[in-house]
């Protein structure tokens, strides 16, 4: 089902973006994308501008500030980004009547739950990056109640950028053991998983066949970075007892770290659209380009 109408990228050199832009390719999609220099999501006016020309049925939000850390100095320069700019997207979409998927975080919540959460579960962020993000999510929930879409998404990874897996490999190489924490839990996420059911939600969308609202853009399954490394070193042949646990006290952070940030994922049904699958499958898919990527020596 192609020719519904032109899709927008924001944040198009993002890791994320660029594989929603490779599957929107593939599946012969009309797609402008546009990086944080074609489009500064702070200026309400490029946004209105820019919407204005390109005049998209569908804007992927990809465009985030994603240093957690720096956050928590310089949340107000965050807020900019991960508030403003998403408030400035969803009124610009409002007036064009435009179908907006914005991409959010598991650092909405505390992160002390003991079960997945719930795509309604109460938000509580504990670090100045999740209040950024949770502020964000409001804006388009608030401004677009019938064509926001808010999809969460945690511990992604890919081939179009910096990440763990990545630093993974490299250390494999290098080091004897390593240590990794042990009390974190989560949902690895290939971006080519996400960025597949990204443009299927963006159809189901302006198909009329989705509801707006929340949903929860992550694998299924759950487990730890320690759990995570050792079956990164398996793929890689090579022995996952070199892999030992630790504690995040041994990792001290300026931001605090969410301890579970397992993720529910009901909402897909309500849209007909398959939860992504198991994480071990999807990082067994996605090593081998990985690992090429690295082997042909991109940075």
């Amino acid at each position: 089902m192609t020719g519904m109408g032109k899709w927008l990228v924001t944040g198009a050199g993002g890791m994320l973006a660029q594989d929603v832009v490779a599957r929107l390719a593939e599946e012969g999609e009309s797609c402008v994308a546009l990086d944080r220099r074609a489009l500064d999501l702070t200026d309400a006016g490029a946004v209105t501008r820019a919407l204005a020309e390109h005049r998209p049925a569908v804007v992927v939000n990809c465009a985030a500030w994603t240093a957690v850390d720096d956050a928590e100095t310089r949340e107000a320069e965050a807020l900019r980004i991960n508030g403003d700019g998403p408030a400035h997207l969803a009124a610009a979409c409002r007036e064009l009547g435009t179908v907006l998927l914005h991409i959010s975080t598991d650092y909405v919540f505390s992160g002390d739950a003991e079960k997945p959460y719930a795509e309604d579960a109460p938000t509580g962020p504990r670090s100045a990056y999740g209040r950024t993000k949770l502020a964000g999510e409001q804006a388009v929930l608030t401004t677009l109640p019938d064509r926001g879409f808010v999809v969460r998404t945690a511990w992604l990874y890919g081939a179009g950028g910096g990440n763990f897996v990545r630093t993974m490999i490299k250390l494999e190489a290098v080091k004897d053991t390593l240590d990794v924490v042990d009390d974190q839990r989560g949902q690895p996420t290939w971006t080519v998983d996400l960025a597949d059911r990204l443009v299927r939600l963006g159809r189901a969308a302006l198909a009329g066949t989705a509801p707006a609202g929340v949903y929860h853009g992550t694998s299924s399954g759950e487990t730890t970075w320690f759990g995570f490394t050792r079956e990164i070193f398996r793929l890689l042949g090579a022995d996952p007892e070199r892999v030992r646990p630790t504690t995040s006290a041994a990792f001290a952070r300026p931001a605090p770290r969410p301890a579970y940030s397992v993720l529910g994922h009901s909402r897909w049904q309500q849209a007909g659209i398959e939860p992504i699958r198991d994480w071990s499958e999807g990082l067994s898919s996605a090593m081998p380009a990985l690992v090429a990527e690295l082997q042909e020596g991109n940075p």
